[in-house]
């Protein structure tokens, strides 16, 4: 801190300053001045006096001795002088007296000895031609005259031999100082008396004139302060001078005028407050009255919620089984009429399913009860998984669905993918209900990454009819589109969007987007995810490097796609134009191009007939001229190609997806001489998959239902068997129940990837199978290792979409797809029900459920209802010794078994019930009750069963 300069301190000190010291000051320090002016001069007149007294004092003692000291020489009676010099010594001020000889020799002395001789004066008037010299130091003054031989001598005639004018001698006399510097003190010090006595005086006058000044302004200053206290009543009377008059008359107007508006003041504030009172009251009663409004809203909306989550599992239920008996009635002999009717009746159920999907999550999002998952994925695999699924609807109207995924994105990721999938396939579905030509494209790219995270940006594109900013205004809101006559002809709730808004809240990321009318739109969305080695793409990097491949593909995004995809497996590209420019460079005699190894060909929207595109692959493959890969829409069926050779020509569907695409040219060129590119594994000829589960009836079903599909399987009642089994064969995917005794699902697949890694063999996919998990035990699936999971019971549809998805091979046999399963693309499944309320008056047995079930098979329906009613007894009696000994553990493994069991059969009540106590087990809460009530289901079930 920078210490104050005499100049700031100087400043300090004279702000301090009172007003009666600034009175003193303005008085005494200009009569100071001039006294000590006046008293200096006055006592230097004074003293100059006293010198020129000395001076002459001298030169008349020195004159009264001059004559008788030469006499006295001249007689040369030197002894008579001695006694005049005596006499001498009693004047004032002399101190000695000397008579000196012409050569300077002393004569006579009185007095002590002299002090040193000092300065010579110079310019004294009264010496001039008197010969005399005056000298003078501190101490004193000496004179030394000559004494000469002059006429006025009364003996000069008697010694005629004396000269005229001759030195005779010297005469000296010494001055003391003393006297005079007495005298200059006594003048000085009277001179300063007077000087103090004069400025006390002053003082004395100005403070007590100031103080008519200083009391009257303290009174005022005082007077003030209170007012500033709030004592407004003050008033000042006459204060003794015109101006202080003036001065305290202003305070006391200003005292009654604060007076006056402090009561106008105080009046207003009593009013507020009154004002505030009333209002205050007022509000009170509107908070009890907002309290009892908003205690009946949530009461509505827990009705509301309780009711729609109701409705909607009693919706499905019906729902499920007019699909499922829908997908029955498609494999029986109808007329064109009829399948044209039925065909009606499955998609309006398939969009009614997804109307009622659609609410119930909107339901769970407003009452708080969505929970995110954070499990590993694979990003490309999820989009590609994604656009497949809602490719038949963007190809029906002739649109263009391509995803672009750059480079420098990585690919696994952490989070909830069942909800990122849910929000992507929102936003797609709308952007091509919209669109009516065009393209609808999805683009990802990564804004910002680090070691750990990803700030991940993707955006959907289409070319559709654009939005407004009004129609963007309200594109978000609940039950509401941007216009109600493109929602009367397109459908839905107008909820999709808004989901999608609220999970995109929830992953703490943005959504938004950009759009004109009548040229498309862009909604993008912006999701911070956490990096993961267990998602991570594990496709060698350009495996085919070196070779070449041909390119017909006339839509833009989709060549670019094919182009990046192609690149990446280390395949250089040429494009042709049309398929017809292609096979003149393969068959041309003269620009033939031999180093063509593989031809993709898309066989739509070319200038060349599609019937004509495959002809000239099946040359192509009949001649050995080159490998290809058809690209087709989903909704495209030609019957060439199912004559096209499979080691010469692989088919595959728009949109491209990556692993398909890499399976087949790998499959196409991985046996080629040419190459040395290892396979990932080496895959039989048909799909072999391993069934795992210790529940035969759920074996035999599974086994059934693999086998209307064409896949030939394996079966293992345990994890042991199943480990042993994989020694011998390889199979391409494991369907793993989760609950086994001995070595459970998750036991096995741990122990299942530990070999794998020992043997260096690429893992196989393994799927889970259960009836009932919470998410915090889907997550534990996921982590030891397996792939995915299905919740009982299982349906074909499902069985050929894991088949697909992670084999990359569709099934030989190809059924009609049937109903949806209650997993819908929202990621609702029969296990979100655990906490709804249990649908009152269930029947103990459903045939037709049961036939359902079995996807239509009595025999089967009957083999899988017996097996189940032939346990039971067993069942009946571990579970009530388990809950009478309090063992748990037991407990919780017998319930889930019978579970599983149920889930296969048309038993409503029996799965109702093993559903509730199982999920109250698993929870740690107090299950007592609900076992009692299934112990009640299971006597119920074996007395019907007996009827």
């Amino acid at each position: 801190m920078n210490k104050p300069g005499p100049a700031e301190l100087s400043a300090r000190s004279r702000r301090n300053l009172g007003l009666k010291a600034r009175l003193l000051l303005m008085t005494l320090i200009p009569t100071g001045l001039i006294a000590l002016a006046l008293g200096g001069y006055f006592t230097w007149q004074q003293m100059r006096e006293v010198e020129e007294q000395l001076l002459h004092r001298g030169l008349m003692t020195i004159e009264y001795l001059q004559r008788p000291a030469a006499e006295a020489l001249l007689e040369g009676d030197i002894d008579r002088f001695g006694r005049l010099l005596n006499t001498g010594l009693n004047h004032t001020d002399v101190r000695s007296l000397s008579l000196h000889d012409a050569d300077m020799r002393p004569l006579q002395h009185r007095g002590p000895l002299m002090y040193p001789a000092g300065d010579p004066l110079t310019g004294i008037d009264i010496t001039a031609g008197t010969g005399l010299q005056i000298q003078r130091s501190k101490q004193s003054s000496r004179f030394l005259m000559p004494l000469l031989a002059g006429p006025e001598l009364t003996n000069r005639q008697a010694h005629p031999e004396i000269a005229a004018d001759s030195l005779l001698g010297w005469l000296e006399v010494e001055l003391s100082h003393g006297n005079m510097l007495l005298r200059r003190y006594q003048s000085l010090l009277a001179t300063l008396v007077t000087i103090i006595l004069g400025l006390a005086l002053t003082g004395l006058v100005v403070t007590v004139m100031g103080r008519r000044i200083t009391d009257p302004m303290a009174r005022i200053n005082a007077a003030i302060r209170q007012i500033s206290q709030g004592h407004f009543d003050i008033r000042l009377g006459e204060q003794g001078s015109r101006e202080l008059d003036d001065l305290a008359l202003g305070v006391s107007t200003m005292a009654q005028t604060m007076q006056s508006a402090q009561g106008e003041l105080q009046q207003n504030i009593d009013q507020a407050t009154e004002d505030l009172r009333q209002t205050l009251e007022t509000i009170e009663i509107q908070n009890i009255e907002l309290d009892l409004a908003r205690k009946t809203a949530q009461e509505a909306s827990r009705i509301k919620s309780e009711f729609l989550a109701n409705m909607s599992h009693e919706l499905r239920t019906p729902l499920n089984g007019i699909l499922g008996f829908s997908s029955l009635l498609q494999r029986t002999e109808m007329s064109g009429r009829q399948q044209e009717y039925l065909s009606t009746i499955e998609k309006s159920a398939d969009n009614l399913l997804a109307i009622i999907n659609e609410i119930l999550d909107f339901s769970k999002i407003e009452a708080g009860k969505l929970i995110l998952e954070n499990l590993s994925f694979n990003l490309r695999d999820l989009i590609d998984d994604t656009l497949t699924m809602l490719a038949p609807s963007a190809h029906d109207k002739g649109l263009e669905l391509v995803s672009i995924i750059y480079r420098d994105t990585p690919l696994g990721l952490s989070g909830d993918p069942m909800r990122l999938k849910q929000i992507l396939a929102n936003l797609i579905s709308n952007a091509i209900k919209f669109t009516h030509e065009g393209s609808v494209s999805v683009r990802v790219m990564a804004e910002h990454q680090d070691a750990d995270q990803v700030l991940l940006r993707i955006s959907v594109n289409d070319t559709g009819i654009g939005l407004s900013p009004t129609q963007q205004k309200s594109l978000f809101k609940a039950f509401s589109q941007a216009d109600n006559s493109i929602s009367r002809q397109t459908g839905g709730t107008g909820l999709g969007l808004v989901i999608s808004k609220r999970l995109v809240e929830q992953m703490h990321g943005e959504i938004g987007l950009r759009s004109q009318p009548g040229e498309g739109s862009e909604f993008w969305l912006t999701l911070r995810l956490t990096r993961s080695a267990h998602g991570e793409d594990e496709l060698p990097e350009k495996p085919l490097l070196g070779m070449r491949a041909a390119l017909v593909e006339p839509q833009l995004l989709s060549r670019q796609m094919l182009l990046h995809s192609l690149e990446d497996l280390g395949l250089s590209v040429r494009v042709f134009n049309n398929p017809q420019e292609l096979h003149e460079a393969l068959t041309s005699r003269t620009n033939r191009d031999d180093s063509l190894q593989l031809a993709l060909v898309s066989v739509r929207h070319t200038t060349t007939a599609p019937g004509d595109t495959l002809e000239m692959a099946r040359q192509w493959a009949e001649f050995s001229i080159c490998k290809s890969i058809v690209l087709t829409d989903t909704t495209e069926h030609y019957p060439l190609l199912d004559q096209l050779p499979r080691s010469m020509c692989q088919t595959v569907s728009k949109p491209v997806c990556t692993r398909k695409l890499y399976r087949a040219v790998m499959h196409l060129l991985g046996d080629d001489p040419m190459t040395t590119v290892p396979l990932p594994r080496q895959r039989p000829h048909a799909l072999r998959v391993l069934c795992v589960d210790d529940n035969l009836a759920n074996l035999k079903l599974l086994e059934a239902f693999l086998a209307d599909l064409g896949v030939e399987t394996l079966s293992a009642t345990s994890g042991e068997e199943a480990l042993e089994l994989l020694t011998e064969q390889m199979v391409d995917l494991i369907f793993m129940d989760v609950q086994m005794p001995g070595m459970d699902g998750r036991q096995t697949t741990s122990e299942l990837r530990v070999r794998e890694d020992i043997a260096g063999f690429d893992p196989v996919p393994i799927v889970a199978l259960t009836a009932h998990a919470l998410n915090s035990e889907r997550r534990q699936l996921l982590q030891c290792g397996m792939n995915d999971y299905l919740s009982k019971p299982i349906t074909t549809e499902q069985l050929r979409h894991s088949l697909n998805k992670w084999t990359g091979m569709a099934p030989t046999a190809q059924l009609p797809a049937p109903a949806s399963p209650p997993t819908d693309v929202a990621g609702i499944d029969e296990t979100t029900t655990a906490a709804e309320p249990q649908q009152q008056l269930l029947a103990a047995i459903d045939p037709e459920e049961g036939l359902r079930l079995a996807a239509g098979k009595a025999d089967l329906a009957d083999d899988l209802l017996q097996m189940l009613l032939q346990g039971l007894p067993e069942d009946h009696q571990a579970i009530r010794q388990a809950m009478d000994q309090e063992q748990q553990d037991a407990l919780l493994d017998r319930v889930h078994k019978l579970h599983g069991a149920s889930r296969y059969c048309g038993v409503p009540e029996l799965r109702e019930c093993c559903q509730e106590a199982e999920t109250l087990l698993k929870k740690g809460q107090d299950s007592r009750s609900a076992i009692i009530a299934l112990l009640a289901a299971i006597d119920r079930l074996l007395e019907t069963s007996a009827d």
